[in-house]
């Protein structure tokens, strides 16, 4: 009557095996590392620089105790800070033989203490929120304003360009406000004009008024046209930070939207803020230039360029692949002029970036392509002060209408969906101020460690000396069966690299007391099972079939709750909803599952069962009961 068959056995004991497994990378701490990443975009980190690295750690006789390869960053893993400090200077000078034009960020950080054996299964520890390791906070607040009046500008030269090839006279175009004011000497070329300004620019909403003689066109963005806008702003400032934060090392940054104009930043174990308030706040721009054919050929030229003397009018870069060529100081055209960028195929089917241009650079790129058949235009990344190549595709004919479409010939899909993104995302679309700094420090981080895992231990050993003083052998099951929820929720946490935080710490609490409460309906169940005279296998059987409903019930409304938060809610909020929804799985599957398994293994095998160490008895009418018989 109460045996779990064998399946049932087998997953329990999976379960407990595979929740020790990965809660077990947590207790090993953290220990000092080497991070490398990547601060051009057109590096990559590839098997040849793990190579490098190893190489370079070797020549100066610095034994490492771990090398780990990640799509973003190489981290070694140090004894000691005295070998860290060692290893950082090794790396610093093998890949960055010029201080001055670094090609890859070497910083120092911490990574769990794992064995290799379990870093091997993915078996890692949970991500500590700023809040736990201590690190920077900022809070941007997004200048949508600015986002309009660049979008206003940009859509007033293109009007000039549109009413010149149209052959359209007019006295002016001037922006005031949140307004385009065109201004014409006649109605009739006013009309005429409205229907061409309506045709080309959908995003406006045009309005006739008349000036004493001057007859004028007011044109304005359509509330439709102002929230894409607003949202496109906000989403290529976010991509933007997440490519700049890359350069500071940090292993699980936050970056994420708050309301409708900010963004939240949290870098957590970062402690230099100048330095984090430097990379947040810097400029790019995006250039193109055609390239010098006829010298980049000449072996004897490019070979005095690399030495830092190209020829007059152009500049020495390394494309992407590492071929050397020449590019004209001359700008075809600028990133002001790109409005979108996204990967996808050519008609021969290999990967390609397609381009959207502006009415004016769809003008400038017609007339530049018509004249360069045949020879190659680089796309650069301009950042302080420093270029570097991003592709620098053939022209094979004029392109026009304001749609281009660049392949390298061997661009793989993962390369076109980088160029798109760099193009797409390589300046920041709007301004952002910093109008919140908070730098929490490791000590304070420790300390909020120390007080969640004393809060949660107390709080846990409340919980066991109550249950089983009261229930006594059912009260230790119940212990056991929260012990073992509290080792499935951390092994899930840590299984999906979840960032832990003060208010995790919280919801781990919070689910401790609420799980036990589903071992009290079931303990007080089957009580009631025997005060009605069931025997004791009965009283078991009876008391967990009659309480799952109720612990069903009362499970799925809180996750109802803990979903709307997670929906919802934003920064601790989530951080919380995330513990509190996963605990609430894990308590379903403790409370039921695992005490029964283990009642079963207690009573299970016992057929002429006399009693039940359950507590006592309480019985209408007597004042002192037994043990359940």
């Amino acid at each position: 009557m109460n045996r779990y068959p064998l399946w049932k056995n087998l997953i329990v004991a999976f379960a407990l095996m595979m929740g020790a497994l990965y809660t077990l990378p947590n207790f090993f701490g953290e220990v000092p590392a080497v991070q490398v990443a990547s601060v051009k975009a057109t590096v990559k980190l590839d098997p040849a620089l793990v190579t490098r690295v190893k190489e370079s750690l070797k020549a100066d006789g610095i034994s490492y105790t771990g090398l780990f390869s990640e799509p973003n960053s190489i981290r070694v893993r140090l004894a000691n800070t005295d070998a860290q400090l060692k290893a950082k200077d090794a790396i610093e000078k093998a890949l960055n033989p010029d201080p001055n034009d670094a090609s890859y960020s070497v910083a120092l950080n911490l990574v769990s203490n794992s064995p290799n054996w379990l870093n091997s299964m993915h078996a890692l520890p949970m991500y500590l929120g700023l809040d736990l390791r201590g690190g920077v906070h900022f809070l941007l607040q997004v200048d949508m304003k600015g986002a309009l009046t660049k979008r206003l500008d940009s859509t007033g030269a293109d009007l000039r360009s549109l009413l010149r090839d149209k052959n359209i006279r007019h006295n002016g175009i001037s922006r005031e406000g949140n307004m385009l004011v065109v201004r014409f000497r006649d109605a009739a070329t006013r009309d005429q004009a409205m229907v061409v300004i309506g045709n080309q620019q959908e995003d406006l909403a045009l309005v006739e008024g008349q000036d004493g003689s001057d007859f004028k066109l007011t044109a304005t963005l359509k509330p439709v046209a102002e929230k894409k806008i607003q949202e496109f702003a906000l989403k290529q400032n976010i991509s933007t930070l997440h490519n700049r934060i890359n350069e500071l090392g940090v292993a699980e940054p936050i970056i994420q939207q708050q309301g409708i104009d900010r963004i939240v930043v949290q870098l957590p174990g970062v402690q230099d803020t100048a330095k984090a308030k430097d990379i947040l706040g810097r400029t790019a721009s995006l250039e193109v230039r055609m390239v010098d054919d006829e010298n980049s050929s000449n072996a004897s030229v490019m070979e005095e360029a690399a030495k830092g003397q190209p020829p007059f009018g152009t500049e020495f870069y390394i494309e992407r692949g590492g071929r050397p060529l020449l590019v004209k100081k001359q700008v075809v055209l600028t990133g002001d002029r790109l409005t979108d960028a996204q990967p996808g195929f050519d008609e021969n089917h290999e990967p390609a970036v397609s381009l959207t241009l502006d009415s004016v650079g769809a003008r400038i790129f017609k007339d530049v392509t018509r004249e360069n058949v045949n020879k190659r235009m680089a796309i650069l990344l301009i950042e302080k002060g420093k270029g570097e190549v991003v592709t620098a595709p053939v022209i094979r004919s004029e392109i026009g209408g304001g749609r281009v479409q660049i392949s390298g010939g061997k661009m793989s899909t993962v390369e076109a969906n980088d160029v798109a993104l760099l193009l797409r995302a390589g300046s920041l679309a709007a301004p952002m101020e910093i109008i919140e700094e908070r730098t929490i420090g490791p000590s304070l981080g420790a300390e909020n460690i120390s007080k969640g895992f004393h809060s949660t231990l107390w709080g846990f050993t409340a919980i066991a000396a109550f249950m089983m003083t009261y229930y006594l052998l059912f009260g230790l099951v119940s212990v056991l069966a929260l012990a073992s929820n509290l080792l499935l929720l951390i092994a899930l946490l840590s299984l999906l690299q979840a960032t832990l935080t003060v208010p995790g710490i919280a919801a781990i609490a919070l689910t401790l007391g609420m799980a036990i409460d589903s071992n009290v309906l079931i303990n007080e169940r089957i009580r009631e099972e025997l005060r009605n005279g069931s025997t004791p296998q009965a009283a078991i059987a009876a008391g967990y079939e009659r309480a799952w409903s109720t612990i069903l019930d009362s499970n799925v409304t809180t996750l109802i709750a803990g979903i709307a938060l997670l929906i919802f809610g934003s920064g601790p909020v989530r951080g919380f909803a995330v513990v509190h929804c996963l605990g609430i799985l894990t308590s379903i599957f403790s409370s039921v599952v695992m005490s029964r398994a283990l009642v079963n293994l207690i009573y299970g095998s016992r057929r002429k069962l006399a009693s039940l160490s359950i507590g006592q008895i309480w019985k209408p009418g007597i004042t002192a009961g037994a043990k359940g018989k």
